[in-house]
């Protein structure tokens, strides 16, 4: 495929965060863009506000005729999480169409250019956002394909004129295979999307092989401890154990964090960060070391991590005043979790903390069970949802009492629905409300917001 031959691009599976961000950068350089997804949400919304035809329909007869025969003006990306029976899919398919995923695209675009690719089963989306964003602010361009919303550009996508680009790398699938990065980031190899991998063993062998795409002359900024090493790497801590990059001195003023970066031939002092959570601050030091990588000056990249002002739906302020404190998070594994809710703990030590969970994934919860469950223990009080099943069919004796049966906590409710949540929040309204995980609990974002009084 030859991209600058591309007219016309038709995404199945268009509302995901990563296929979005493809439809809004095809759009930008004035292809025709449209494309499937199963249901309406804020994201397609956009997309229909920007000029995006979406349609929610698996009916064929929706598909432009521009789309009747394959050739080498037209594009078909899809994303493995789409039913494999779709007929949208499947009339493709039976046409003669070459189909791509998401990765295989991301691939191509980012062929010849300076990339700065970041993977990990966490932390990615924080990290690459950081990358981008201090890149930018310190006056060197590029282009970024991301896996949230920033809140600073109210994007998943970011144009530039320059060779470089920034891209989350996605391990779902082994989809960052296709990447052959000039610098790598690894944040985590925690066991996680095993109903792909089968075992930790092989999900630590595709972060290597990803690893060992990186180019000869490139390197790569991997967290402390993790199984990745090499002349190439360099490790990055906040643990006080040794590493190469570590941050120092971690502490929190006002409600806002600060730390000190050192790596073997710099310190940079009393740096702010704009966004809350220990978590992030180790996410913060790998992307330093990538700007510093990239000859960027300490005086920049400081001033790009104050101004930064993170990404929707991770560790996201939706009301702060001194009656209530409500934040949203995207964690949907057990290390996510404990490190969202030991941030929140520190940050509001003297709060009664009430989180609201939704389990993601049948197959995570099964697996994690026992991890969710030590992770949740944290909180004060636990509302908890039924299983998001996204791209899954049940699995027997798999629900969420299977997280709550191992807790030590006595304070936990099982809520059937999202409405026995907003009202229980409406009566009780909690001076301390977190809502965390990853499939639609993002739909009771505004009506909780309601339900503690606060409408704008």
């Amino acid at each position: 495929m030859e991209l600058q031959n591309i007219r016309n691009v038709y995404l199945i599976g268009i509302g995901g965060i990563g296929m979005s961000g493809l439809a809004r950068y095809f759009h930008h350089i004035g292809c025709m863009v449209c494309g499937y997804d199963k249901t309406p949400t804020h994201l397609t919304d956009a997309l229909s506000a920007e000029g995006i035809s979406v349609i929610f329909s698996d009916n064929t007869s929706f598909i432009p005729a521009a789309f009747n025969t394959p050739d080498e003006k037209t594009l078909v990306i899809y994303t493995p999480a789409v039913p494999k029976d779709l007929s949208i899919l499947k009339s493709f398919q039976d046409r003669g169409f070459e189909l791509y995923k998401r990765s295989q695209v991301l691939g191509i675009i980012s062929k010849g250019m300076f990339t700065v690719a970041v993977a990990g089963t966490h932390g990615k989306t924080t990290t690459s956002s950081l990358i981008a964003h201090i890149l930018k602010e310190a006056g060197k361009d590029c282009s970024a394909f991301l896996g949230g919303i920033t809140v600073n550009y109210q994007s998943n996508v970011l144009y530039g004129k320059s060779n470089i680009v920034v891209v989350e790398a996605d391990e779902y699938d082994r989809s960052f295979l296709t990447l052959y990065p000039d610098i790598a980031v690894i944040t985590s190899m925690d066991a996680d999307h095993l109903d792909i991998y089968g075992s930790p063993e092989q999900l630590t062998e595709s972060f290597q092989l990803f690893a060992s795409q990186v180019k000869e002359d490139g390197k790569i900024v991997v967290k402390k401890g993790l199984p990745i090493t090499g002349d190439h790497c360099t490790s990055y801590s906040i643990k006080g154990e040794p590493a190469d990059a570590v941050a120092e001195n971690i502490n929190i003023r006002n409600g806002d964090f600060y730390f000190d970066f050192l790596n073997r031939d710099m310190v940079i002092g009393n740096i702010k960060l704009g966004i809350p959570g220990t978590h992030n601050v180790e996410n913060a030091v790998a992307a330093i070391q990538v700007a510093l990588y990239m000859g960027l000056m300490p005086h920049h990249i400081k001033n790009a991590l104050a101004s930064f002002t993170g990404v929707k739906r991770r560790f996201e302020y939706i009301v702060k005043n001194s009656r209530h404190i409500y934040i949203d998070d995207y964690a949907h594994h057990p290390e996510e979790l404990r490190a969202c809710l030991s941030s929140v703990k520190k940050l509001y030590p003297d709060r009664k903390l009430t989180t609201i969970f939704q389990p993601h994934l049948f197959s995570r919860t099964r697996d994690f069970a026992d991890g969710f469950a030590e992770a949740l223990d944290l909180t004060d009080e636990l509302l908890m949802l039924d299983i998001y099943p996204a791209r899954e069919l049940p699995i027997e004796g798999v629900n969420s009492n299977m997280i709550l049966s191992r807790m030590q906590l006595k304070n936990k409710h099982l809520c059937g629905s999202m409405q026995d949540v907003i009202d229980r929040v409406h009566k009780e309204k909690p001076e301390l409300l977190l809502t965390v995980g990853a499939g639609d609990i993002d739909q009771i974002i505004e009506p909780l917001k309601s339900a503690l009084g606060h409408v704008e």
